[in-house]
């Protein structure tokens, strides 16, 4: 049998095998079919190879084109992602485990392409937060923004998600600007290797932005600086000696962790056997002991419920285990595979046996169990097994020892005081869940608990046909947690990017900072325009650009008119003397609603034009009543222009209402889908 070479991809080329390569066995059968490794790769060209080819590739493209090369990117694999469902199969992972992996990771990337296109501006600058005013007359103004570093991504992934592992941190990476060095585990690295073959085939991506390790490290952490970032994602103590290298913490390399969790799960006092959350949560505890053969970083590890139903949910968890059907993870029916590795079932019966010091196994024999289709001497099966310690007050290994299986141990509680200090003396994990239809009860997790975990996850009746499930992080959300969980954030949308960017506070007149940040900042010019913006196309605005309309008059007949026409008769409108008794009101003043339809009928073009659609407004704010008899006039100032499709862009604009005096009394954001120049 030829062996299946998993290579590396170094500075533009697919790199060979070397002598220090290890065969790789199929988790289900034992048979070795793969090697992977290298003698030693040249890392110093690795790295100048993404900082100069890679980066300025990525840099010049801006956030919407690096999102536009995510989304095409993610439709590539997704029509080819077959071939890596039958490569899946050898890390013994089923059909429903694969998909978690595969088209969990490949959604990843969709959603991270979606949040660049709607939450990152048309540009190469991101801005973090508002304009800070720095003068009292605003001459001078400040500004964080963030940029990409100037550097490589090292992205170093644990053997159970080899695509989603490698995909979830990929997408933010590109997306802030910055290429990236993968290195995958090497006992599933043939699945990471097939999957970035499918990315480079694709000639989406720029020369330099992806490169593959399928083997070790070398002295890669030693050539970076600290324009360079370290994602980990694996056990704590490889964590605790990465991020203890000496050139590490001598460069000040930024290192993002995603390590050992022991995630508990409470079963809220209020919910008893025979309640739909009763129910809901056994049937949450048996999906996150089987899934992936319980090899998941956000796996469920404690299972904390009254003492008094410890027995009932002993008995129910144990039910639905016997009737789980485990072997070959190709089989049609089966629901739990193998584990990875011959040492990774050796390494969970051990962890498994020190939690037997303080806990009684009370389902599941790793020496007699059925396996369906497989021989379970020579794959790495294991059974689920289901542990109930007694007293989790007076153990200690239970709250400390993570077996990386289908491994889950029982624990009583007294009160919901009793269960959130149970479930932190993890000392911290990527996932706390809770179910419960008592709003005081999450209420009360979340404050005595929040501080110990990255993610809450609360489910009941109500959202049960809905909910993602205790052990799926979502890319919208952040995905880390406080001490032994690493520290780190990962995904969170556009928080995830900003690991990948240098947040810095740029400080200067406000036409410096329209001219850097691509948007008017308040304070700059506004130079009026001859024509009305409304007839002009996206392409020839510019930002800055200003139009101000004629006066109009605001009468007493007009608020009346408003009045009865919406019937909004609020009494500062309606009563003079009851207006004049309010502290925010001289009198009888227009209602805010109608200056805005004034303002609008002041700067609306009425001829069929570029202006295809008003989409709304932003950030509206009434600053000053208006008096009847007063003028009014418009200020129009095209804000900021972002592109959305092949014909039409979006236009911010800033709207300033003013009275006869000069004073704004309404201000807000106006947004407008404009039409490109017809030639274009």
């Amino acid at each position: 049998m030829t062996l299946l070479q998993v290579q590396s991809f170094a500075a533009g080329e697919w790199v060979g095998l070397g002598r220090a390569a290890r065969p790789v066995a199929d988790a289900s059968t034992g048979e070795v079919f793969a090697s992977c490794g290298h003698d030693g790769l040249d890392f110093g060209l690795m790295r100048d190879f993404a900082v100069t080819r890679g980066g300025p590739a990525l840099r010049a493209m801006g956030f919407h084109d690096r999102a536009r090369m995510l989304k095409a990117l993610a439709t590539w694999l997704n029509e080819r992602r077959e071939g890596l469902y039958r490569l899946s199969y050898r890390t013994g992972a089923t059909l429903a485990d694969s998909k978690i992996d595969i088209d969990g990771g490949i959604g990843t990337m969709f959603v991270i392409a979606s949040k660049g296109r709607r939450e990152m501006p048309d540009g190469d600058i991101y801005l973090d937060g508002g304009t800070e005013m720095l003068s009292r007359r605003g001459t001078f103004v400040g500004q964080h923004v963030c940029t990409p570093l100037r550097g490589v991504a090292v992205h170093i992934n644990a053997f159970n998600f080899p695509v989603w592992g490698m995909l979830e941190k990929l997408a933010p990476t590109l997306l802030a600007g910055m290429p990236a060095i993968v290195k995958p585990a090497t006992d599933s690295a043939y699945l990471a290797e097939a999957a970035v073959r499918l990315i480079l085939d694709s000639g989406i991506l720029p020369e330099g932005a992806l490169q593959l390790v399928s083997g070790g490290t070398g002295d890669l952490l030693d050539r970076l600086g600290a324009q360079d970032v370290v994602s980990f994602t694996g056990s704590a103590a490889t964590a605790l000696k990465l991020k203890s290298s000496t050139s590490l913490l001598e460069n000040a390399v930024r290192f993002v962790a995603e390590q050992d969790s022991l995630n508990a799960t409470i079963l809220g006092p209020d919910a008893a056997p025979g309640s739909p959350e009763f129910d809901l949560f056994v049937k949450e505890v048996h999906r996150e002991m089987i899934a992936k053969a319980g090899q998941k970083c956000t796996a469920i590890r404690r299972i904390l419920i009254p003492e008094i139903h410890a027995q009932a949910l002993i008995e129910a968890v144990s039910d639905r285990l016997a009737s789980t059907r485990i072997g070959a993870p190709e089989r049609e029916g089966v629901q739990m595979g193998a584990l990875i590795s011959q040492a990774q079932r050796q390494d969970v019966l051990d962890r498994a046996a020190i939690l037997g010091r303080e806990a009684e196994r009370v389902f599941g024999s790793p020496d007699a169990f059925d396996v369906e289709g497989a021989d379970a001497t020579r794959g790495a099966f294991l059974p689920p097994m289901l542990f109930h310690c007694a007293e989790p007050d007076r153990a200690s290994r239970v709250h400390d020892t993570e077996a990386f299986g289908p491994v889950a141990t029982v624990m009583g509680y007294r009160d919901l005081g009793h269960a959130c200090e149970l479930a932190n003396r993890g000392g911290g994990s990527l996932v706390l869940s809770l179910v419960t239809q008592d709003a005081q009860v999450a209420r009360s997790v979340t404050l005595e608990s929040g501080a110990w975990h990255g993610r809450i996850y609360i489910n009941n009746r109500a959202s049960m046909k809905e909910s993602t499930g205790h052990g799926s992080p979502l890319p919208h959300m952040v995905h880390g947690g406080p001490g032994r969980a690493g520290g780190g954030e990962e995904l969170g949308g556009v928080r995830g990017v900003l690991h990948y960017m240098q947040r810095t506070a740029v400080q200067g007149s406000p036409d410096l900072l329209t001219g850097i940040v691509g948007q008017w900042v308040e304070g700059a010019a506004r130079p009026e325009t001859d024509t009305h913006p409304f007839t002009r196309v996206y392409d020839d605005l510019q930002i800055g650009d200003t139009h101000v309309t004629e006066p109009r008059t605001v009468t007493m007949e007009d608020i009346e008119h408003f009045a009865e026409f919406t019937g909004d008769r609020f009494y500062a409108h309606m009563d003079e003397d009851a207006a004049a008794r309010n502290p925010f009101f001289p009198g009888r003043v227009a209602h805010g609603y109608l200056i805005l339809s004034f303002a609008a009928g002041l700067f609306v073009e009425p001829s069929e034009g570029p202006v295809l659609a008003n989409t709304g407004l932003e950030n509206l704010r009434f600053l000053k009543p208006l008096s009847p008899g007063a003028a009014i006039r418009a200020h129009l100032t095209v804000k900021r222009k972002t592109r959305r499709t092949d014909t039409y862009g979006e236009v911010r604009w800033n709207v300033e209402v003013t009275d006869g005096e000069g004073e704004a009394v309404a201000a807000y954001e106006l947004l407008t889908m404009v039409a490109y120049r017809a030639d274009r």
